[in-house]
């Protein structure tokens, strides 16, 4: 087999799930963004948590050009991504009871704000209590997962329960179990992971309409611009100054 023809089958494998997202998820889409601009409106702050590669849905959302600035990356050092060593580490950090429960209450996180949690399997312990605790702090969450696996893997948390479990509004990716899109008889395992397209283009659709419900209020939403466009730094300024006690990642 070709590997052009192995690629065209991987983007289609990827255009199929963000089809099935748009269709699908088109409730949860609009609730998540309105819940956004709920927030935004009301004078919370957003932060948005994965750990490993979920981490990376969760970077895309934070000092972005064209999000919104108020988006806070919520770190569990260790977790953040593969940067750890050895990278395995990460994943054993995602299965220790009591973590996300420190990280938390050492946050700026409070009642009022909103948190985004993401996990593709959201059976590990870390993503499970990350959602209850932000809950217990009256914080609202919404959960990135792929429901699926709720039905067929165990959960790692000690209630038994999953991410989707513990949230206000549950987006689901659709990804399979293993994360892997394409297989063949001459390759013994199978490959090609769709989840962080899907979940990056899932949040950006709910980051789009937040702004919108935002607009439609009559509030200009705080977005980021281009830092690589004429004017784009100093219209990110303006907004870092004007939204500076809601932006945890800015230098005041």
């Amino acid at each position: 087999m070709s590997e052009g023809k192995l690629a065209g089958q991987f983007f289609d494998a990827a255009i199929g799930l963000l089809q099935r997202v748009r269709d699908e998820e088109a409730p949860a889409i609009e609730a998540a963004g309105t819940l956004i601009a709920d927030t935004v409106a009301d004078g919370g702050r957003l932060f948005a948590f994965g750990a490993g590669h979920s981490s990376l849905a969760a970077q895309d959302l934070v000092y972005r050009a064209g999000s919104l600035a108020l988006m806070n990356l919520l770190a569990v050092p260790g977790a953040v991504g593969v940067d750890v060593m050895p990278a395995t580490l990460g994943s054993a950090l995602e299965r220790v009871d009591g973590l996300a429960s420190a990280v938390l209450g050492s946050s700026p996180a409070r009642s009022g704000d909103l948190l985004v949690v993401i996990s593709l399997s959201g059976r590990n312990a870390l993503p499970v209590e990350m959602a209850m605790s932000a809950r217990a702090l009256g914080l609202k969450v919404i959960g990135v997962t792929s429901v699926v696996y709720a039905s067929e893997t165990a959960s790692r948390h000690a209630s038994g329960t999953y991410l989707k479990d513990h949230c206000d509004v549950v987006l689901d990716s659709k990804i399979a179990i293993g994360d892997a899109e394409l297989s063949l008889d001459t390759i013994p395992a199978p490959f090609a992971s769709a989840s962080t397209v899907v979940t990056s283009a899932l949040l950006q659709s709910v980051m789009a309409t937040a702004a919108g419900v935002l607009a439609d209020r009559g509030f200009e939403p705080p977005l980021l611009r281009s830092g690589n466009v004429d004017g784009g730094l100093e219209w990110n300024d303006r907004v870092f100054k004007e939204y500076g006690d809601r932006i945890f990642y800015w230098q005041r």
